[in-house]
């Protein structure tokens, strides 16, 4: 009879970490869980870690063959997704906290993006750079059922901002509401909004207004295909909005923007977005702090 030999041993639970990125208030922004170590970790165990977090995203970070080159993959609650902005400026953070601050560049379902990480006093600001963006025409049937599902009338929408289609990674149907209290007063149908989504291949849908006074636009994002009815603060659906501003013309093609998001929440944060001339790529801005009540496993 043989023997049975020792069983191996299990291996290590993975190492998740914490941050709410766009924003230096763990306790505002938009949290994000990070895993710099995701080597052998199924898809079924990174969506599984994904949901337990229920956070919007939950990045996980593999090797990338050369120093500072990872691959990132992102995962929400329900689904992975090829690109997140917030994730992405919390990952950059975190590895700048190990290796310090730098260039990283990063492998995305996505395409290639480059981030750099400088400290900023006690600060870590991250600023990626977007993969080349791209706008298309939404067709009216679909205009129409986006706005049913948030029973939002055609005639509260900004006349001025045309809706599109905006990706520079990911997604979003872009669309202007033509007061701050129509923005803030989002509550819409989430299977029905999903529903639209998924067959148009959305990430978000990206609601916002624009403060004439001060130059500011506030954000907000339904996020249902994530399985989640808000994503707080978004660094990949800013690069598309700022894309999308770029090419109506309502901006320079040399811009600095300001995007505040997440106060209908309770969770502000700010993204800061750069345009720059001869150049198609966005590049987002942000700093990211650990989320110190919840320790990391």
């Amino acid at each position: 009879m043989t023997t049975p030999g020792p069983t191996p041993p299990a291996a290590p639970a993975p190492r998740i970490s914490r941050y709410a990125a766009f924003t230096t208030d763990p306790r505002a922004g938009n949290p994000a869980g990070v895993v710099l170590d995701a080597s052998g970790l199924s898809d079924d165990e990174q969506l599984g870690i994904a949901a337990r977090l229920g956070y919007s995203e939950t990045a996980f970070v593999l090797p990338g063959g050369e120093p500072r080159t990872h691959r990132l993959r992102y995962f929400s609650p329900k689904a992975e997704v090829p690109f997140c902005g917030h994730a992405t400026i919390a990952t950059a953070v975190a590895l700048a906290e190990r290796e310090g601050p730098g260039e990283y560049v990063f492998f995305t379902p996505a395409g290639q993006v480059p981030v750099g990480v400088e400290r900023e006093g006690d600060e870590l600001r991250a600023t990626l750079t977007s993969v080349t963006p791209r706008i298309e025409d939404i067709a009216p049937g679909d205009l129409a059922e986006a706005l049913a599902a948030l029973d939002w009338p055609a005639a509260e929408l900004d006349a001025e901002y045309p809706p599109r289609i905006a990706s520079a990674g990911a997604r979003h149907l872009v669309l202007a509401a033509g007061t701050r209290e129509r923005l803030a007063a989002l509550d819409y149908d989430f299977e029905r909004q999903r529903a639209l989504m998924e067959r148009l291949g959305l990430t978000t849908v990206h609601l916002f207004w624009h403060d004439p006074d001060t130059g500011v636009f506030h954000t907000r994002d339904p996020f249902p295909v994530g399985g989640v009815v808000e994503d707080p603060v978004t660094g990949a659906a800013s690069a598309a909005f700022g894309a999308y501003l770029r090419s109506l013309g309502f901006v320079r093609e040399d811009a600095r923007l300001t995007f505040v998001q997440g106060e209908d929440l309770g969770r502000p944060g700010t993204v800061t977005v750069t345009l720059r001339a001869g150049d198609p790529r966005v590049r987002v801005a942000g700093t990211a702090v650990r989320i110190p009540a919840e320790a990391d496993d």
